[in-house]
């Protein structure tokens, strides 16, 4: 069965922005009932786990027809929020760092000119869903929203950085004040690893164009 990654730092490691129990929740509850509801559909279905997570994305039709649908959500619910728990940290790494500093620069002009377009986008999102930093298969930086738990593997984008827009991310601390816990978010990003996560699919999108 598919593994949970490991929650990268303490559950109030994210105060005053994200709170411990907002955390708690998210990862325990949220997170862990997706890959739980994915792990058993595939078990009852004699699923092999042959395919890493975002390789079966691409192999869903090797599942039953009757099953793809509620794979397909599941399983974007649990990508989707490794992601976000990896976009963030309290190393206080909160501004672009390496190769992928070079390309905001080099697309949008500087990193205040990247934050507002992402900030912008957030905020256009209607009902539960995200906002994704992308990578396209011309090597070019995106910011995009999905509904509810698509994943932008779907569309042919490697995402690097996720910002979970859902009410459960927010709602105990911020209540109706999305605009304040997304201008938040970017108090604890951590581009350490967006970077890492930049120069993998960098790599990645080298591979496949072999």
């Amino acid at each position: 069965m598919y593994k949970n990654v490991i929650l990268p730092y303490q559950y109030d490691a994210l105060e005053p922005f994200i709170d411990a129990k907002t955390v708690n929740i998210h990862y325990n509850k949220h997170y862990l009932g997706y890959l739980d509801k994915l792990n058993k559909l595939l078990d009852a279905n004699n699923y092999n786990y042959k395919y890493s997570k975002e390789e079966l994305i691409n192999h869903l039709d090797e599942l039953p027809l009757d099953i793809r649908d509620d794979v397909l959500y599941n399983l974007g619910g649990v990508l989707n929020h490794e992601l976000y728990f990896y976009s963030m940290s309290n190393r206080k790494i909160n501004v672009p760092i390496g190769t992928l500093r070079n390309k905001i620069i080099e697309q949008y002009g500087n990193y205040d000119n990247f934050k507002n377009k992402f900030i912008e986008k957030a905020n256009q999102l209607v009902g539960s869903g995200y906002t994704f930093l992308v990578l396209d298969k011309e090597k070019n930086l995106q910011i995009i929203n999905t509904s509810n738990q698509e994943t932008p593997y779907l569309y042919g984008f490697i995402p690097i950085l996720a910002l979970d827009l859902w009410e459960h991310a927010y709602y105990l601390q911020y209540q109706n004040r999305r605009y304040e816990y997304i201008i938040n978010f970017f108090e604890i990003i951590d581009f350490d690893n967006i970077n890492k996560n930049y120069e993998k699919a960098l790599n990645q999108i080298q591979k496949n164009n072999l």
